[in-house]
């Protein structure tokens, strides 16, 4: 259970410092859950420099001041999963980097087997979550 935003943070962060290439991480959750609260503490945790911000109206968002290069997706506006073709998912999903998919029941069919799904449910009080989603070693 995450109890508040500094929770929700120091969860990401310590993920993002524990990531290794070709790792793809599918958030899920209702609007306003913290999907884009837990990509930018990922970001941080992987050294990401720039300001992360939601990709919703721009599908895509690259960062590459980090110790790895993030991929940071928001599929959400998207009608079809096979519009994630014109985009070369597989490049990412695939490739050298992270990468983080907001809205991804909606692509399910194209994440990798090994991907890290993180379901985020809202909790009993106004900052309070519930995470389904792998526990990190220290």
């Amino acid at each position: 259970m995450i109890l508040n935003e500094d929770e929700m943070n120091a969860y990401g962060r310590k993920l993002g410092r524990s990531l290794v290439p070709g790792t793809v991480i599918a958030l899920v959750g209702d609007l306003g859950a913290g999907k884009t609260t837990l990509s930018k503490a990922i970001a941080e945790g992987l050294g990401v420099t720039e300001c992360v911000t939601s990709p919703t109206f721009t599908i895509l968002c690259e960062y590459r001041t980090g110790r790895l290069p993030l991929f940071h997706f928001d599929v959400y506006r998207l009608d079809d999963p096979e519009e994630m073709e014109n985009i070369g998912y597989e490049d990412y999903f695939y490739g050298n980097g992270v990468t983080i998919v907001e809205w991804a029941d909606k692509i399910e069919e194209l994440l990798p087997k090994d991907a890290i799904v993180i379901r985020i449910d809202s909790g009993k009080n106004p900052w309070e979550r519930s995470l389904t989603a792998p526990s990190i070693a220290e």
